[in-house]
């Protein structure tokens, strides 16, 4: 949505601009500002409300095939046919033509302070100061600033939301901003083309409107900027959670569903009375609890045998008090929040048997394996109606041919729970990773696709510039300029823009996915991890998508005529 509104705002913009002199001879026929305001809003409307068809259309196509992405991404969706809400439609009729039409309002605004004297000029009237655009931007930005200090700072309970608020605004300012750095990055871009006339003339063309440049490639900037905030996330993310493993896990195997869907208890029941292990420690969760107004899903544990199998460290009091009835052990975040102790109570409401008042008997860090709130296997089986494992874990016994117990633990499992899997702590740590991998390739497609919008965005704005400079392109051929130069110019031109947008978004990324991970640290996330080849891999996709971007604009406009250009109006 940002991506889209940033395109319909650029190409009203633009279309103002060049009916200026058409808009100046309305106002001298009489037209008031209001009724040139409503033309440009109505034009926006119709606008909207047609292209919010078309989309909807697409989107059901584009549904349909990322249906088919998650699937080849491993991913299992109910095998139902793809539905189609009357709601759903509405819904995007409606909100892609609000959006629509509220991008227009700034352009409609300015078309109807067009004085009727522009009437008369020859050329464009000269672009009006930015001062008001720098005031706003700064205080975009400014609010964004104070929104991600609060949630990094601030120690408060909801700092990811305020992080998120924070990030948002601060892609409005930024790219409110961007004309203010859009002409020095774009001089710094064209230097490497400056050797032939055609590179130059791209890179002037890029530097002489550096407020249409920063329009353009916001809409890049944003779309990247996520991609980018995703990719240092995601890093961050899978770096944090392989640390936390290799801190916490201590057993040697691990049993899990392989279709996330928990198995028999007889399973840990058989194996632990083999000789062959030390320690076997079931954990069961999936049961969804309430505590106040927000939803759990609470951790069953066994207290005698999890601090065999995981190192938990603990705040205070201990792991072991959860072998008294009615206890519960919680993390230090959510201590923090609810402020509660060692000794005090709370109320957890279970879908079986309804609200129960547990004792919390220890805090512990958070980690990998136990979520807000552990109780023991008891606790669990006495208010959850479906007990089954979801993780076993496992210690070899000493001594033991380890080879050899796993041979026949994987045969056991294979004969009798085809649905677990078994796995060692290196295969542990690659299963999570895949799982945010998986996780996070649905929303790389999801944003990939706001990218390819923001292409069709500089095809936009190129073309309707081609339109506004076919006087100045024709006088160019008629110099002795070849069409294979126009199209090079205009390609500069466009890798530019598209380059100056990814800088920017990578920028912006980097610094967003640092934020987020600060403001998730304590809940396990403690490790910045930046992509760098992610990121150059980036910036090369954004040239390609400069140069893809200019193909149609540069036939057009190498194929202008000379003598129609030249006396064009």
């Amino acid at each position: 949505m940002f991506v889209g509104a940033f395109i319909i705002f650029n190409t009203f913009n633009i279309v103002v601009t060049q009916r200026s002199r058409e808009l100046a001879l309305f106002r001298a026929l009489g037209a008031t500002r209001r009724q040139v305001m409503t033309s440009v809003l109505v034009e926006a409307a119709v606008v909207g409300l047609v292209a919010s068809v078309i989309g909807v259309l697409v989107g059901i196509v584009l549904a349909i095939g990322l249906k088919a992405v998650v699937g080849a991404l491993g991913l299992k969706l109910p095998p139902t046919a793809l539905v189609i809400a009357p709601r759903t439609v509405i819904v995007s009729l409606l909100l892609g033509t609000t959006i629509t039409v509220a991008a227009a309002v700034s352009p409609a605004r300015r078309a109807s302070r067009v004085a009727p004297i522009e009437a008369l000029r020859e050329s464009a009237a000269p672009s009006s100061s930015i001062r008001r655009r720098v005031i706003v931007g700064t205080l975009v930005t400014l609010l964004g600033a104070g929104s991600l200090a609060a949630g990094l700072f601030g120690g408060v309970s909801n700092a990811g939301y305020l992080v998120g608020l924070g990030a948002a605004l601060s892609f409005v300012g930024v790219a409110m901003l961007s004309p203010l750095v859009a002409r020095p990055i774009a001089s710094v871009l064209g230097r490497p083309f400056r050797r032939r006339i055609s590179g130059r003339l791209g890179g002037e063309n890029a530097n002489r409107n550096p407020r249409r440049t920063a329009s353009t490639a916001a809409a890049l900037m944003i779309g990247l900027g996520l991609v980018t905030f995703v990719a240092v996330f995601a890093a961050s993310l899978k770096s944090s959670v392989t640390g936390v493993l290799d801190r916490t896990l201590r057993s040697d195997l691990m049993l899990t569903a392989s279709q996330f869907s928990p198995f028999s208890p007889q399973l840990a029941r058989g194996l632990s009375s083999s000789p062959d292990f030390s320690a076997v420690s079931p954990l069961r969760q999936g049961a969804e609890a309430k505590v106040g107004s927000s939803t759990t899903f609470p951790v069953g544990i066994d207290p005698a045998t999890i601090t065999d199998v995981a190192n938990i460290e603990m705040d205070a009091g201990s792991i072991a008090g959860l072998s008294a009835p009615n206890t519960v052990a919680i993390s230090r975040t959510e201590a923090d929040g609810k402020h509660l102790t060692v000794g005090n109570t709370l109320q957890m409401q279970f879908a079986r048997t309804g609200s129960q008042t547990l004792t919390v008997v220890g805090i512990f860090e958070p980690n990998a394996l136990l979520n807000d709130y552990a109780i023991s296997l008891d606790t669990y089986d006495a208010n959850v109606a479906q007990q089954l494992d979801s993780t076993v874990f496992l210690k070899y016994a000493p001594g033991v041919d380890q080879t050899t117990v796993r041979a026949n633990l994987e045969t056991l499992v294979a004969r009798d729970y085809p649905s677990v899997v078994v796995n060692d702590q290196a295969q542990t740590k690659q299963t999570y990773v895949k799982q945010v991998d998986q996780f996070f390739a649905i929303v790389y497609v999801l944003l990939i696709l706001s990218v390819f919008i923001s292409a069709f965005g500089i095809v936009n704005t190129l073309g309707l510039s081609i339109y506004e400079r076919i006087r100045e392109l024709g006088l160019l051929r008629a110099v002795g300029m070849s069409r294979r130069q126009v199209k090079r110019m205009i390609r500069v031109e466009a890798v530019i823009i598209a380059v100056l947008g990814a800088v920017l978004g990578l920028v912006v990324g980097i610094l967003f996915g640092w934020a987020m991970q600060r403001a998730l640290s304590n809940v396990g996330i403690d490790r910045l991890a930046i992509p760098f080849g992610q990121l150059v891999f980036m910036l090369v996709v954004a040239a390609l998508i400069g140069l893809l971007a200019a193909i149609w604009p540069a036939r057009r406009a190498a194929k202008l005529n000379v003598l129609e250009a030249i006396s064009y109006e």
